[in-house]
């Protein structure tokens, strides 16, 4: 009887152990795409300065849009928490659908290189936290699942596992196309 016990104690630890792992495993998978979302806001933020020097000679009078760039670059710089990053990232998103809707009406600033150079780099690292964004979303349904089922949901309980924010779009309006009046 006593082997009997024996067996099934470790067989109970080697499982907590195991699942305790996994939920780890879990929580730095989420940790690792959240760092790499937040290096490509940060490459998106430095070319941004970049930009708007470029348009400014072009576009002077669009001055409000040349603004707003730089106060979104500027929220998602200060934001902290992922909800704030993720707001002040999407606000950015937007704001730069704007301004390459509004270069449209500069033929010049269309065919300076630098500024389609540096558009054709934020549209690529657009697309990339794009990716990047499916690809902490999917970390943290499979790391919030995780914790949530049973009997895993004990043990992330026990060791103080909670759950994590995904990266969503908050602003109806983000969802919009940007509208660009030229009159």
């Amino acid at each position: 009887m006593a082997i009997i016990i024996w067996v099934l104690l470790i067989g109970i630890a080697l499982y907590v152990a195991w699942q305790y792992n996994r939920l780890v495993v879990l929580k730095n998978r989420v940790k690792n795409a959240w760092a790499n979302i937040d290096t490509l806001l940060q490459r998106r933020s430095d070319l941004i300065p970049n930009l708007v020097n470029t348009v400014k000679g072009y576009a002077s009078h669009e001055k409000d849009l040349l603004v707003k760039l730089t106060q979104a670059r500027s929220a998602v710089m200060n934001s902290k928490t992922i909800k704030e990053k993720a707001k002040a990232s999407n606000m950015l998103s937007n704001t730069l659908k704007s301004l390459f809707a509004v270069a449209e009406n500069y033929p010049n600033l269309k065919a300076n290189e630098n500024f389609m150079q540096l558009q054709e780099q934020l549209v690529t690292t657009e697309d990339k936290i794009a990716y990047a964004r499916q690809y902490y979303n999917e970390a943290v349904m499979q790391y919030n699942n995780a914790i949530q089922i049973f009997p895993t949901n004990i043990l992330a309980s026990m060791f103080n596992f909670k759950q994590k924010d995904s990266f969503e779009v908050t602003d109806e309006k983000v969802r919009e196309a940007p509208k660009v009046d030229f009159s």
